[in-house]
């Protein structure tokens, strides 16, 4: 049985938080197959690492996607007989149970899929076989429920990269239909998102859905790299009920570009820059947390599993790829302010926040404790100080590809604009210039190459200094 704390909605309706009410910063990872492909040394070394890269949910389906009602896991196991909802195989069900506790025990969630999108709808792509109905799919999600319900580690994700309307098929029924199986089989609610395909979100079809607790999002692979994900949240955001919102598959690393239907080598893949540009301004914008994903480990291909989709690696090589080592920065930066209080706030840029790979996105706390600006490019950038409190500001750059920090020292809106700062950098003195202009905005213009940064401006009476650092 896990001790994880149960997840649910933050009060304010944006955020995820534990039973007592302590934030939750969902860092995901997609290891769709994980059930499907993996044995159990394997699953162990994955957890292990994910767990020390700090992510904390893992993202997997039970009917899996590659042919995963036919083909059996590494063990030989079907998960149905004979492709029947209602007739769970025990031995199948029974390893996912192992690779479930296994990875609580590294204080790792299950983002549980009971099934990929084509066993439900494969008019669009992917081998099936159809086998859903609305009474098999309550039947199988009590089966579910009961199973797994209470298990604190579980957060349940429905759909599988399928829109919940296609064309003239509406198969919200059906969804409803396995919510409410797994809710009567756990005997109580639980926590439940939906996994929608590329480009789309819940809220185009399921936001009003009683059994939805939270929004997610596929900003995807298909658009080129820097799809306005921003945009995608700012929606999100604005919708009644409030309800949290988040991106569950932004591009993959390693992920190529723009692959369909015929992949142009010039495209590239998508690299750690990529990956940081979207996962920070999805986060920036009021995502309540994010999922980073890998092309290769999200299918586990290897010697067993060629890859599909123009893979350039093994999963087990990809396992520590600079993204995924990178990723923890952003939860240690967030989880080092209380982020329930914070919103998105773009007026606090004095700067054009620009489009696309310049776009600039600015978070701040409701009580101007802090605010935050990811800065895709070392273009400076002009900030407005009214919204922090306190008569004495410090600052600080972060570097979302280290995590380094570089102090710029306190700043005093009383004196403003005529005070020179200077920054101490890690790697070498930087000389650090305020702006002189007669304006409410200060400039900030990063140390060095970054590529990306965070500029970090504090209430320097609220926050303390990190052991080392003097002002």
């Amino acid at each position: 049985m896990s001790t994880l704390p149960r997840i649910r909605v933050s009060d304010n309706g944006r955020f995820l938080v534990t039973e007592s009410g302590e934030p939750f910063f969902w860092l995901g990872d997609t290891a769709w197959e994980l059930f499907h492909r993996l044995t159990r040394e394997e699953a162990q070394f994955y957890f292990a690492a994910r767990q020390r890269q700090r992510f904390n949910v893992i993202q997997a389906v039970l009917l899996a996607e590659f042919d995963g009602l036919n083909t059996p896991n590494v063990y030989g196991e079907y998960p149905l007989q004979d492709n029947d909802p209602t007739r769970p195989n025990e031995a199948y069900f029974a390893y996912a149970d192992e690779l479930i506790a296994m990875a609580a025990a590294h204080d790792l969630y299950i983002g549980l899929l009971p099934t990929w999108g084509d066993k439900v709808n494969h008019r669009q792509w992917g081998v099936g076989p159809q086998v859903f109905t609305v009474e098999n799919a309550r039947i199988y999600g009590q089966f579910l429920g009961q199973r797994y319900g209470n298990l604190s580690n579980i957060i349940w994700i429905l759909g599988g990269d399928r829109p919940a309307i296609f064309e003239e098929d509406d198969y919200r029924d059906l969804w409803r239909a396995m919510a409410a199986g797994i809710d009567e089989g756990a005997g109580r609610r639980v926590l439940k998102t939906y996994h929608p395909p590329g480009r789309r979100s819940t809220t185009d079809w399921l936001h009003d859905e009683e059994w939805l607790d939270f929004n997610m999002m596929q900003s995807g692979h298909g658009s080129g790299r820097d799809t306005a994900v921003w945009d995608l949240i700012e929606h999100d955001r604005a919708l009644t009920p409030t309800k949290p919102t988040l991106d569950g598959e932004p591009n993959y690393e390693d992920h190529p570009v723009n692959p369909w239907r015929n992949w142009d080598p010039a495209n590239g893949h998508f690299r750690d820059y990529d990956v940081r540009k979207q996962l920070y301004r999805s986060v920036f914008a009021g995502g309540c947390g994010v999922t980073y994903g890998h092309h290769s480990i999200w299918q586990f291909c290897g010697p067993r599993y060629p890859g599909i989709n123009h893979t350039d690696r093994t999963w087990l090589e990809a396992l520590n790829r600079p993204g995924a080592e990178q990723v923890q920065y952003l939860r240690n930066l967030l989880e080092s302010r209380p982020f329930l209080d914070s919103l998105p706030d773009q007026s606090v840029l004095a700067s054009d926040p620009g489009i696309g790979g310049q776009h600039l996105q600015a978070l701040r706390a409701t009580n101007g404790a802090y605010l935050m600006v990811y800065l895709p490019t070392t273009r400076a950038v002009s900030v407005y100080l009214n919204q922090l409190s306190g008569a004495s500001i410090r600052g600080w750059w972060v570097s979302p590809s280290t995590g380094q920090l570089a102090h710029i020292g306190k700043i005093d809106p009383a004196t403003m604009p005529a005070t020179i700062m200077s920054a101490f950098d890690v790697r070498r003195h930087t000389p650090y210039r305020l702006s002189e202009e007669a304006t409410a905005a200060v400039t900030f213009t990063p140390p060095f190459d970054g590529p990306d940064w965070v500029l970090v401006l504090e209430d320097a009476d609220k926050f303390s200094l990190p052991p080392g650092v003097v002002e």
